[in-house]
């Protein structure tokens, strides 16, 4: 099953599940009532962006928007996922290891262009971001405070203010994230 796929499925369940009519889910999560409908019947690719309106209205992980449910064990080979896009295609974003109950975080592997950048809204109060970088350089702004990292350093921050990431090298940057939800 492809992301969009999973992605429309996992919306329409969340909302349902929050029983929320698709206007009541506009105004939680400021994405509009046609996008959302679009999104649940499978018709768009949302943007990473727009995934983090609809994670922070209804209150709920990135993942729980983009996992497959019900496996036990998951092999992730690099070529079978699809990236999630942002920044004209400059910032990919594949979601590995999606948020469970029980382990309350999620794993991604960021690759990002030379010039590319993504503005990240806050997540959910007391959620962590742990990055390290693997090749390439990024500037990461949190908050206030800017941080250059270079290839093997790694940062942890709280995730609940705004934050940005860009790429001013002129190599690709690769690097993992995860995100640590308190309980």
């Amino acid at each position: 099953m492809d992301v969009t796929s999973v992605v429309a499925a996992n919306a329409k369940a969340i909302r349902e599940e929050k029983k929320l009519t698709l206007d009541g889910a506009a105004a939680a999560t400021g994405v509009s009532r046609s996008m959302l409908a679009q999104i649940e019947k499978g018709e768009v690719n949302p943007t990473i962006s727009v995934l983090w309106k609809i994670a922070n209205g209804y209150k709920v992980s990135f993942t729980s928007l983009v996992e497959r449910h019900g496996e036990k064990v998951r092999l992730v080979r690099a070529g079978e996922l699809t990236p999630l896009l942002e920044d004209q295609g400059r910032y990919e974003n594949y979601p590995i290891f999606p948020f469970e109950e029980g382990n309350l975080f999620e794993t991604y592997r960021i690759v990002i262009k030379p010039g590319g950048t993504l503005s990240a809204r806050p997540h959910l109060a007391g959620a962590e971001e742990y990055i390290t970088v693997f090749t390439g350089t990024l500037e990461l702004q949190v908050g206030e405070e800017h941080y250059d990292l270079r290839e093997g350093d790694s940062i942890r921050f709280r995730a609940d203010v705004p934050h940005c990431y860009e790429n001013p090298g002129q190599a690709t940057t690769q690097l993992s994230m995860m995100i640590h939800y308190q309980s």
